[in-house]
């Protein structure tokens, strides 16, 4: 296998190996949107700072046309990254904008917000992530706020058989991401290796960590995972991964907050009755609603 890869300034730390494998379950959400779900699963409850991680992909506008209608969130943030399709988003703050194929929407919810996500198409192929980043217990009550990212902007860097897509964090070349000021400092990569490379990039020891395969087949350490598989990784500095075939992947990692969790529908908090206040809270109409 050819070792083409990005030098780094600094010496490699120790390698991050795959710790477990999840293939998550089929199931639906919104108004019947068929989706698999990774994370919040029977085989994966959550990965402090990450709540949920749900893969939507078809081409059967029955599996989406429903959308997502208007929901409220507290708590925490939803992270919306869209390979194919498009999505409308509209809030009860009366932000409206669409979410096109790669571009990325990063919404913290903080204190509450209702909103809500339809296909912005009838038929064709819609293809994406939604991933649900935890908020630490200091900001759960912060003002909501939109990070938009259109895929032109997102900034881009390509090296030795390797094109990554910086959503978030910084790369072992100094690529920043289009996403700044979240609180788990997230390091959200989308990665296409060809057959035969290796990809190197840092990642913070202590931060969780995950792969999910898009297509393909990679190799890090011992262990190869193949295309729709997510892999846990331990710890360490550094992740190595070796492309088999072309392969594509997306790499999320994030600072844990190590802080108890109480989650039901669409609110995550800190204690039971922090949930409880934030059903009050939306039934009383204090985060607003779509139209008001």
């Amino acid at each position: 296998m050819n070792t083409h890869h990005a030098v780094s300034n600094t010496a490699p730390g120790p390698l991050r190996t795959i710790s477990r494998t999840v293939t998550g379950v089929e199931t639906s959400d919104g108004a019947g949107v068929r989706l698999r779900r990774l994370i919040a699963s029977p085989e994966l409850d959550m990965l402090d700072p990450f709540l949920l991680l749900d893969v939507f992909r078809s081409d059967d506008p029955d599996d989406y046309i429903a959308g997502f209608p208007p929901h409220p969130h507290r708590g925490f943030e939803t992270v919306t990254y869209l390979l194919a399709g498009r999505f409308r988003h509209r809030d009860s703050a009366g932000h409206e904008g669409v979410i096109r194929a790669g571009g990325v929407q990063w919404m913290t919810a903080g204190s509450g917000i209702e909103h809500s996500e339809m296909p912005e198409q009838e038929q064709g192929l819609l293809y994406g992530f939604q991933l649900w980043v935890n908020l630490p217990a200091a900001d759960k009550m912060i003002p909501p706020r939109y990070q938009e990212i259109e895929a032109g902007a997102i900034p881009q860097e390509r090296h030795n058989g390797c094109l990554v897509r910086v959503i978030a964090g910084t790369t072992a070349q100094g690529t920043t991401g289009a996403v700044q000021a979240i609180a788990a400092r997230p390091t959200y990569l989308d990665v296409s290796l060809e057959a035969g490379h290796r990809f190197d990039q840092p990642v913070p020891a202590g931060h969780t960590a995950f792969i999910y395969v898009i297509e393909g087949e990679l190799a890090i350490g011992a262990t190869r995972v193949t295309a729709d598989m997510l892999a846990v990784l331990g710890d360490g500095e550094q992740l190595t991964a070796h492309a088999v075939g072309n392969a594509r992947f997306l790499l999320v990692a994030g600072q844990p907050f190590n802080e108890p969790v109480a989650r039901q529908g669409p609110f995550v908090m800190n204690t039971a009755a922090e949930i409880q206040q934030a059903f009050t809270d939306y039934r009383d109409g204090l985060f607003g609603h779509i139209g008001d």
